[in-house]
């Protein structure tokens, strides 16, 4: 079973009027996306992990020397996947309801959680990926 690019949920020129244009998309979901797509099949063929779900793999790969770069590529793909399913068209804002409560418990404020997010993007090496994720009962 080979790895596949899911595809874009929306029209590649839908966010647009948002800040991402669609040749921001191709570069991104086009090259980027479909190269650690690429690269996860070759680094898989013919071993254990070919017929293993993404998640699997991240799973069995994870603080593995030897499978740093199947790592690498697996979460890459999981992560551009995610994002993509994150987006749409006219999305966007700040957070209401349980979630908007939950984030100024966290971090004090939206505006606290935003400095704080886009300072663990901006300095995490390489990929700039950040992610909200509750960790025992707590936004993190």
């Amino acid at each position: 079973m080979a790895f596949v690019q899911e595809p874009l949920p929306f029209d590649p020129g839908a966010l647009e009027p948002y800040g991402m244009s669609a040749k921001t998309l191709e570069f991104h979901y086009g090259k980027h996306h479909k190269a650690y797509v690429d690269n996860l099949n070759k680094l898989t063929q013919d071993t254990e992990l070919a017929d293993k779900s993404l998640e699997d793999v991240i799973r069995i790969t994870y603080g593995d020397a030897a499978k740093v770069g199947i790592f690498n590529n697996a979460a890459q793909v999981w992560n551009h996947t995610f994002f993509w399913n994150s987006l749409k068209p006219g999305g966007g804002g700040a957070p209401t309801g349980d979630v908007a409560a939950r984030i100024n418990s966290a971090f004090g404020s939206y505006d606290e959680f935003k400095s704080q997010f886009k300072n663990a993007a901006a300095t995490q090496f390489g990929s700039g990926w950040a992610w909200l994720v509750l960790e025992a009962g707590t936004l993190k």
